[in-house]
């Protein structure tokens, strides 16, 4: 009984962080949207504007328009509300550490944070320019591109959060050895196995060329080596690991 009330205590907190990071999300949405969007949407499409021979993206309902204005505000909204979402997840799981180790709490917000931008930047300022100088300039300038905004958007949107996202593997595999759950020990036998794990992942979430691939594997590579680092320093230690588990 003891059990199903902790889950459903646990399930009642997970709600309750997720509504108020949803709350926070629409707000900024709001001002995005009606103060911003048109300069969104011209940041968001920047990146492919040089290899369009018209200059800009097509649409081909009249709804596009409007809703890529909807998804360009909601994405800023996600980005811009990183420190946000990040506290509720710590919040969230703080109360699984012990009471020296949630003293993490602004370190854990302003490396996550920082990573998330650091990915959605690395994406758009590197990866963006060279997948499409490669992708729509293959083959010669014969065949002109044309290219809807609802296309565009949706391969905007879905990559820019997967580099944010992906970007937050030290973070993650720090509060893992933080929590006991892996050691550096671990993370370096497991070196091999991690680099053909995130291989896989560039390769599937990337543009489908070889520069895109590694524009991704390399800095996830780094970021893997970076967490190794850090949870050697903020990790628990084999022995304190063991002396927990048989207690």
């Amino acid at each position: 009984m003891e059990n199903q009330d902790s889950m459903t205590g646990h399930l009642e907190e997970l709600r309750t962080r997720l509504l108020k990071s949803i709350l926070a999300i629409g707000l900024i949405f709001l001002a995005c949207f009606f103060g911003f969007s048109e300069k969104i949407l011209d940041f968001a499409r920047a990146p492919i504007v040089p290899y369009l021979p018209t200059g800009g993206l097509v649409f081909t309902a009249p709804m596009d328009k409007f809703m890529a204005h909807v998804k360009v505000s909601l994405l800023a909204s996600v980005i811009l509300g990183s420190p946000i979402w990040l506290y509720q997840l710590w919040k969230f799981i703080a109360p699984g550490l012990y009471q020296n180790e949630r003293k993490f709490s602004v370190l854990f917000i302003s490396f996550g944070t920082f990573l998330f931008l650091l990915g959605s930047s690395f994406v758009y300022f590197v990866v963006y320019p060279m997948a499409f100088k490669f992708l729509l300039q293959f083959g010669g300038m014969t065949d002109a591109p044309m290219i809807t905004i609802s296309e565009y958007l949706s391969f905007f949107i879905l990559t820019t959060m997967v580099f944010g996202i992906m970007f937050e593997l030290p973070l993650v595999l720090t509060i893992l050895g933080v929590m006991g759950l892996v050691t550096q020990d671990f993370l370096k036998a497991q070196r091999r196995y991690a680099l053909v794990i995130l291989s896989v992942v560039s390769a599937m979430v990337t543009p489908p060329d070889i520069i895109s691939m590694l524009c991704m594997l390399l800095p996830l590579s780094l970021l893997y080596e970076s967490s190794v680092i850090l949870v050697g320093v903020f990790g628990k230690k084999e022995e304190n690991t063991a002396v927990k588990s048989n207690t």
